[in-house]
Formats: C-alpha cells, sequence, structure tokens
C-alpha cells in the first residue's frame, strides 16, 4: 500500500507539469491566399508547403519550449479588398506572428504598407513584384522565397537568344506586376543589347483573345514572344497559337504565373503544338533526393499524393516549405512571438538547409529576398502527362558563369 501511495502522490507531483505542457497556447501563421479563384492550384500549393513543414516542426517539439505551431488560412478570392480584411483580421489575433501571401502581385502590393502600419510580416513565397520586397519601409516586414521579376525578364531574355532569337516582342498584362516587368526591361538593356525588343503589347486581365497582339508582335519581327501570364491568359493565347500553322508558331517563354492553375490540362492536346518554356526556381526533379523523400512521406499521410507529378504548382510548396522552417527557426531566435522581435531574428537565421536549397543567410538588413539569378532554370510540360519539369542541365546553370 505504501508503494501504491508514492505512486500515487508522484502522478499527482507530475500532473500539473504535464497539464501545463498540454495547455500551451499555439503560434498562429495567418495565410492569405486566392482559394476560391476557379482553375488556380497556386493557394492549395502554398498551403501544403507550410501545413508539411508544421507537420516536421511540430512533430519535433514546436516552437518556444513546446509550443506548436498553427495554420489560419483565408481566402481572398483575389480581391484586394478581402484580402486588406483578412490583414486587419490576422493582426488582431493574439500570438500570430506572420501572414503568408499568395500569387498575384497586384493584391500583395496593396498590402505593403498596410502591413508595416501593423507591424506584420508578410511572407511571400510567391509574388514576384519587386515592390513587395523593396518598398522603402524601415524597418522593412516583407521577406521573400520566390522568383523576383528583376530576375526573370534577363532570364527570359536570355533563354529567348539562346534558343537563336535575335527580336523578342513582349505580351505583358496592364498592371502593376505588368509595369514591374517593363522596369526589369528597361533594366536590362542598360546591360545588355539582345536580343532586341520589337514592340510591346498590353493585355487586360480577362480578354477573351490575344491573338490579335500576338500576331502584331509577329508583324514586326518578333522570333520569339516574352509572355507574363497567369494561367488564364496563357491558356487563351496558347489556345490560338495552336491553330496557327507550324511556321506561324513562335516559340514563347513564360513568367512562372502560368504554374499557379491547371495550364496543362486545360491545354489538352493543343499543348504538344507550341514551343512553351516557363521560368521556374524549384522542381521536384532537382531537388535534394533525401529531402523530397522526407517531405513526400508527409505529403503522402497528409493528402494522399505518392508521387511529385500529382504536387501541383510545386514552386509554391517548396518556397512555403522554406519559410515555415526560416519562421520556425526566427520564432525561437527571438525567443517570443512579438511580430517586430521575429522580425529582426529573421534577418539573423543562418545555415538553413532546405528543400528548395541551402541558405548560407536567408535575409540579411540589405536583403529580404532569399532566392538570386543561379537558382533560375527553364522548364516544360511534358506531354505525356502534363508534369512540369527542367528543360536540361544547361538551363539550370544559365547564370552560373555571370
Amino acid at each position: 500500500m505504501k508503494s501504491l501511495s508514492s505512486f500515487i502522490l508522484f502522478c499527482s507531483l507530475l500532473l500539473p507539469t504535464i497539464v501545463s505542457s498540454s495547455q500551451k497556447e499555439p503560434v498562429l501563421i495567418g495565410f492569405d491566399g486566392e482559394f476560391g479563384l476557379v482553375n488556380s492550384t497556386s493557394a492549395q500549393a502554398i498551403e501544403r508547403g507550410i501545413l508539411i513543414a508544421i507537420d516536421e516542426i511540430n512533430r519535433a517539439g514546436g516552437v518556444l519550449d513546446g509550443r506548436q505551431l498553427k495554420l489560419v488560412s483565408r481566402d481572398n478570392h483575389s480581391v484586394t479588398a478581402r484580402g486588406v480584411r483578412n490583414l486587419k483580421n490576422f493582426a488582431e489575433m493574439p500570438d500570430l506572428v506572420a501572414m503568408f501571401v499568395g500569387r498575384f502581385s497586384p493584391v500583395v502590393l496593396e498590402y505593403v504598407d498596410l502591413a508595416h502600419d501593423l507591424e506584420m510580416n508578410l511572407l511571400n513565397p510567391w509574388a514576384a513584384a519587386d515592390a513587395i520586397i523593396n518598398n522603402d519601409h524601415k524597418p522593412n516586414y516583407a521577406f521573400r522565397v520566390s522568383l523576383t521579376d528583376s530576375l526573370a525578364m534577363p532570364a527570359m531574355f536570355k533563354n529567348a537568344s539562346t534558343g537563336g532569337a535575335k527580336k523578342v516582342g513582349l505580351l505583358l498584362p496592364n498592371t502593376s506586376w505588368g509595369r514591374s516587368n517593363l522596369a526589369a526591361v528597361e533594366r536590362y538593356y542598360l546591360q545588355a543589347t539582345e536580343p532586341a525588343t520589337v514592340g510591346i503589347e498590353w493585355y487586360q486581365w480577362g480578354d477573351q483573345t490575344l491573338i490579335e497582339k500576338y500576331e502584331s508582335l509577329r508583324a514586326a519581327g518578333a522570333e520569339a514572344i516574352i509572355f507574363v501570364a497567369n494561367n488564364v491568359e496563357a491558356m487563351v493565347l496558347c489556345k490560338e497559337v495552336a491553330v496557327l500553322t507550324e511556321d506561324q508558331r513562335l516559340p514563347i517563354f513564360s513568367h512562372w504565373g502560368v504554374t499557379g492553375g491547371d495550364f496543362s490540362n486545360l491545354m489538352g492536346e493543343d499543348l504538344a503544338k507550341i514551343d512553351f518554356e516557363v521560368l521556374q526556381t524549384f522542381s521536384f526533379f532537382r531537388a535534394e533526393p533525401a529531402k523530397v523523400k522526407q517531405v513526400m512521406a508527409i505529403a503522402e499521410r497528409l493528402f494522399g499524393f505518392t508521387r511529385i507529378e500529382q504536387m501541383e504548382s510545386p514552386v509554391g510548396t517548396g518556397h512555403a516549405y522554406d519559410l515555415t522552417h526560416i519562421l520556425a527557426r526566427a520564432i525561437d531566435l527571438a525567443g517570443n512571438t512579438k511580430r517586430s522581435a521575429i522580425r529582426d531574428a529573421l534577418e539573423q537565421v543562418k545555415n538553413h538547409r532546405g528543400l528548395v536549397k541551402f541558405y548560407p543567410q536567408p535575409f540579411t538588413a540589405d536583403n529580404h529576398d532569399a532566392l538570386g539569378k543561379e537558382d533560375l532554370f527553364m522548364a516544360k510540360y511534358r506531354i505525356s502527362d502534363g508534369a512540369l519539369v527542367p528543360v536540361s542541365a544547361t538551363a539550370m546553370t544559365l547564370f552560373s558563369s555571370n
């Protein structure tokens, strides 16, 4: 009986510790994404990347000595007003340390000033407009693991030139994203003269035809098209190009917005009729095999995915996964959930081995863009199954000699 009494006493002393640990409030991460947009897969891909990383982090003990991370997702339907409302709601949540943003630069750009007013960390795993990060705010609360327009345009120009085009035409959306890309082109020409631009055509989101703009550029002498588009407008143009005679089909070098939707399935058999390459910064096909195996094991348990080909919009998943792990390290460095402290700590994270790459220091006080020109490559949709695969080993090292 004495030993039983001692055991009961021991359990009663231990119980408060167990309860205390189990009752620790979670640390929240917000995500404002374009979930409700028809045929869009970008928000879902970003959310998968965050959830896979959270699963790893929580199973390893969480952050801040045992607190679990928890994701709170909101749908902005790609509407800025909805996103602004989501940002304000997130800012009111205790222990919400950062907000992930989605694919559309025009939407995200409208958050930047408000996020700084609210001292909300903006984590960007997709939107490419330079001004999201280069925003003149000090301290800067915006951080990106993603492509930028200032890198994208030179890469597409160089790939067009490598493919033999001496003259290109630009087809751009009449949005802040399109203008960001035009500014990048103008900077490119300060250092290079080829390929020459024969013209610029602007289109509106939602346009039902783009063929006249394409034909205008071709008539001006374009030997390739530099195309900035999301999946819907890309499908419109590519469907129209596919019905042209073979000699009228120019190679198209596309910004990566097209990969945020179900482009290959929507194109169907017409995919084989176009010469279409798209810029990327991450592919499961070229990532470290051991890391891919680790991530896919969790993806199978959480989402039922057994093959990397099933991971739609892979850049969203890869970038968001790495950003979540970097954030978790910053939370522990800060030692608390104060957003300003975590902002400072994000600039101190070092030597992080992610899914996309190894980061000696993802962010510094002078640079909140974690990826560089060495991370860019071109990819194509594989005809057999629509998977997005790197074009070649050469494309992977496009900038290595610069």
